[in-house]
């Protein structure tokens, strides 16, 4: 049984069976093609909601391990859904500029997330404020914000999460490069244009459409929050089980 029920209904109305055009198609996405419709691809969304459940199974079972799930989406109209669902689930996001070594660089990427902590503190706790003049501080706090609309989604995650997720695999393929060189999971929308190799847990899916976007973000927190419950409900059992044998 799925951890999510994926309604094809919802896909189809969604715009989600929706492919680019068929002269920019990837060979090996025609397992995954249904038809051609007005010069373009149809999904064959049988296919989709059996690749959605058993990648929501997975993204599930890597919550409820307490894995991290980094979510990489910085296509325009993808940017705000996925940062909503990212921080709603509590998990780190990338949805402005990939910056190259996010993953496979991470002491110098650390380096910087911990300055920025660092200047967060001492401008919460008025330590700025009492050793700087205004001015000062103010291009303290310009330098905040300029650090988190780099690495504000990500200035809580571990050095290695336990899944990516990535909502286009042809615009953040440099993503998609340092998640495979570290040899971490990758969940991914896999447009007609793209290819499905590049993903453990491809999901051949419109990946352009915001219905579309707004559908499967909808189905990701269902089941990160699905799988925190099931082992926030574990727990207990274990500790019980710890106390009989004691």
């Amino acid at each position: 049984m799925a951890t999510v029920d994926v309604d094809i209904k919802k896909l189809l109305e969604a715009g989600a069976h929706f492919g680019h055009k068929t002269a920019r198609w990837h060979p090996k996405m025609a397992p995954f093609i249904h038809s051609k419709r007005g010069g373009s691809h149809i999904i064959d969304l049988t296919k989709t909601v059996s690749s959605l459940e058993k990648a929501l199974d997975f993204i599930a079972q890597t919550a409820g391990e307490g894995k991290q799930i980094l979510f990489v989406a910085t296509k325009r109209q993808a940017q705000d859904i996925v940062t909503e669902l990212a921080v709603s689930v509590k998990q780190p996001y990338v949805t402005e500029r990939w910056l190259g070594g996010m993953l496979t660089n991470w002491p110098t990427i650390g380096a910087r997330i911990k300055h920025l902590h660092d200047l967060e503190e001492k401008m919460a706790s008025g330590e700025l404020a009492n050793k700087y003049s205004k001015l000062e501080v103010q291009r303290f706090q310009e330098e905040i914000d300029a650090m988190n609309a780099i690495y504000g989604g990500i200035k809580n995650m571990a050095a290695k999460p336990g899944a990516v997720f990535i909502f286009d695999l042809v615009s953040d393929s440099n993503a998609v490069k340092e998640a495979r060189k570290l040899g971490l999971p990758i969940v991914a929308l896999v447009d007609t244009n793209a290819d499905p190799d590049l993903a453990d847990y491809p999901i051949p899916c419109n990946d352009d459409a915001i219905r579309t976007i707004q559908l499967v973000c909808e189905y990701l927190k269902l089941a990160v929050e699905t799988g925190k419950a099931k082992a926030a409900k574990a727990s207990p059992d274990k500790d019980e089980k710890t106390e009989e044998k004691k």
